[in-house]
Formats: structure tokens, sequence, C-alpha cells
């Protein structure tokens, strides 16, 4: 069945989404991480917001939640254990009961140790594991527990929608083309993502088929993927933990 609710960005910071989900006048929040853009969006749109998503607890996902609660007393904020405002914890397995839909918590940990994704029909809100050509930074958990969250994702329909929380799309398809230079899919990415940019518009959604075809971080295991890492004087062996691993201390540095 066809979702019934729409999805819309709302800047905020220099390159977060905070991405809006709207049935009539009803709406639910992913990753607020600021206020204030939230509100002022909400007004315009006469919408009332009815539930907030939470993927980890950095402050640039859940920093705006105190000001968003004095605006919006009692509204219910699922999320990790441990974020001051989620009033709701949730894990693994988990499916919360929203008026737009069920959304399926699945824990991602890599990036941070809390972190989780929230699929909705075939919507997938992954914050900072899964972006367009990329993945996020491995801060507390293991280049390991990343791969296998990614996997995870990677294992998903491939009509699935992929909703990240930062637009990183054309610095990540700077790195997957150097990467993975022989990929024709990534060219065609930067083509049409670069025109999108130009226009002011978001590259997102992707999609699983667009991230398991061209995302470097999602083919870790492919030749191409090692023999970039070989040129480089790298030996990832037949290990696609390795090649995962070096491939993100690659993106760390490059520029």
């Amino acid at each position: 069945m066809a979702a019934t609710f729409s999805i819309a960005p709302v800047g905020a910071f220099t390159d977060n989404y905070i991405w809006v989900l709207r049935e009539g006048a009803r709406a639910v929040a992913v990753d607020p991480g600021e206020a204030a853009p939230l509100l002022r969006y909400l007004e315009q749109e006469a919408l009332r917001l009815e539930a907030v998503l939470i993927t980890h607890h950095h402050a640039d996902h859940c920093g705006g939640l105190p000001e968003l609660l004095r605006a919006c007393p009692g509204i219910p904020v699922y999320g990790p254990a441990g974020i001051p405002g989620v009033s709701h914890p949730v894990m693994e397995g988990d499916a919360i009961e929203l008026d737009m839909g069920q959304a399926k918590v699945l824990e991602v940990p890599g990036h941070t140790l809390d972190h989780l994704a929230y699929l909705l029909e075939e919507a997938l809100f992954c914050g900072d594991t899964l972006f367009a050509a990329g993945c996020g930074r491995v801060f507390e958990g293991t280049p390991q527990q990343m791969l296998a969250s990614l996997k995870k994702l990677a294992r998903l329909p491939p009509q699935t929608k992929v909703y990240p929380a930062h637009e990183y799309t054309l610095s990540n398809l700077r790195f997957a083309l150097a990467a993975d230079q022989h990929n024709p899919i990534l060219a065609m990415r930067r083509s049409r993502d670069s025109a999108l940019r130009e226009r002011g518009l978001p590259t997102l959604p992707s999609t699983i088929a667009q991230e398991t075809a061209s995302n470097p971080f999602l083919r870790s295991g492919e030749p191409a993927l090692r023999e970039a890492l070989r040129q480089r004087g790298g030996h990832p062996g037949d290990s696609e933990e390795i090649c995962f691993a070096m491939l993100r201390e690659w993106k760390n540095d490059f520029r």
C-alpha cells in the first residue's frame, strides 16, 4: 500500500536536514538538532507536531529538544535511552505506532554506540550511519560494527528511500569517484546532484538500490575498491572488514 504521508526537508545549521513527515495537519519530526527552523516550518504550514524520532545523541540531532518541548509540551519523543528529552526509549525490534504508520526500529551502531534508524513504509531515516554515496565517521563503535550496520541497511528492499541527516552528497561523490573511478553510476550521480545543488535543491532521498550500486562503503568487498587501496600502498588482502576500515580512514583524510 502506498504511503499516505509526504516527507519534507527542513534545513538546520549549515548542512543538516530535519525530516518532517506530514499527513493532513499532523507532523512527525526526525532529528531536530535545533528547534527554531522546525517551529517556523510548522507554523508556516499550519502543522501540529505529534511525535519526534531521534537517531543518536549528537547535539546536531537532538539539541533542539528542550526548546521544542517547551513549545510543544507533552509530545512523545522516541530515541535511544539516556538522551535528555527522550520520553520513550526504543531499541531493535520495537515498532512505534504513529498515526501515519508503524516505524520499525533498527539498531545501527558504529558512528555512535546508541545509533538507531527508523523504517516507515519504504522510507529509511538513518541519521549519520548511511549517507548518499558515503557513511558516517566511526566515533564510538568499531569499523566492524559500522560495516555490519551498513550491511543490515543494504539488505532492505532496493526501492527503500534513504533519508540521511546531512547534505554531504557532493563531497561524498568526490571521494567515491577517487576510490571507485571506473563506476559509471558515480559520474551520472555527480552530474545530476551537482545540478540539484546549483538550484538549491536537496540531493536526497537516495535509494538502497542506488547506494548498493555506487556507495563505496556498501561495496567494500568489490575487487575495484581493493585495487584502489593497493594502489595507495595499502594491504587489504581479501578481508572486507579490513578494506572497509581502510576506506573509512582514507575518507577521513580526503580533501
